[in-house]
């Protein structure tokens, strides 16, 4: 069967994370279109389950057998990546918290703003409270940037994303005339422009995922328990 450009055409999201495709990726049989990522850990966790290296897997929506995963189709040209082509890599750092939290980026998004009044954001940023540090920050964004972009090192995205935090309130600790929705516009640009690269289409979310973290002051722990039970956060 031939690749078309008519054939690899499609908005739907990613059927495995339900997010926005990254990377547009086809299997070669049935050409159902998934993130590249997706369909390798998909791949990956099939083929763990397996004494051997298989030569094929089954296609998530269909089942039918495929042998390759095709992405970088522009017409001319493709990239092709065999199933038993290094499969076995180490996924052994996602946990709970991980998948849990990827699908808590997964969910529309509608409840964020009443999210946004349990958390009481207005006030974290009219009373100041951004000019402190939290010392929960660090590994909160590290499970966050991890769970996002399934990669374990993170820690150079973390060290950027810390730096443009630290900048940030050293330049508001001036006393400057600002309103506390200019200085909370002024964050939400700063880390977007500083996570785009590497959170690409979820960015917007992450930014608010952000803020709704520092402004509930609660640890890593608490802050998941809370959000979980919190019926403005779930769809």
């Amino acid at each position: 069967m031939e690749l078309t450009p008519a054939a690899l055409k499609g908005t739907n999201p990613c059927p495995i994370c339900l997010g926005p495709i990254v990377q547009e990726s086809y299997l070669d049989k049935c050409f159902h279109k998934f993130c590249y990522d997706c369909i390798v850990q998909w791949t990956r966790v099939v083929s763990s389950k397996q004494s051997l290296s298989p030569s094929s897997v089954n296609c998530p929506l269909c089942n039918t057998e495929n042998y390759s995963l095709i992405r970088g189709f522009d017409g001319t040209w493709f990239e092709r990546r065999y199933v038993n082509q290094n499969f076995r890599d180490s996924f052994s750092f996602i946990t709970k918290a991980h998948k849990y939290r990827l699908q808590c980026y997964c969910t529309e998004p509608a409840g964020i703003l009443n999210a946004a009044a349990a958390f009481d954001v207005s006030s974290y940023w009219n009373s100041g409270k951004y000019l402190q540090s939290n010392q929960w920050l660090q590994s909160w964004l590290k499970r966050e940037v991890q769970a996002l972009t399934k990669v374990e090192d993170v820690d150079i995205i973390v060290h950027h994303l810390i730096g443009v935090f630290d900048s940030f309130v050293r330049r508001n600790e001036q006393k400057h005339v600002k309103t506390s929705g200019m200085i909370r516009e002024e964050f939400k640009t700063l880390v977007s422009d500083a996570a785009r690269p590497f959170i690409l289409e979820r960015t917007n979310r992450f930014v608010d995922e952000i803020e709704l973290f520092l402004a509930s002051g609660l640890s890593i722990e608490a802050y998941d328990g809370d959000y979980a039970n919190n019926p403005s956060t779930r769809q």
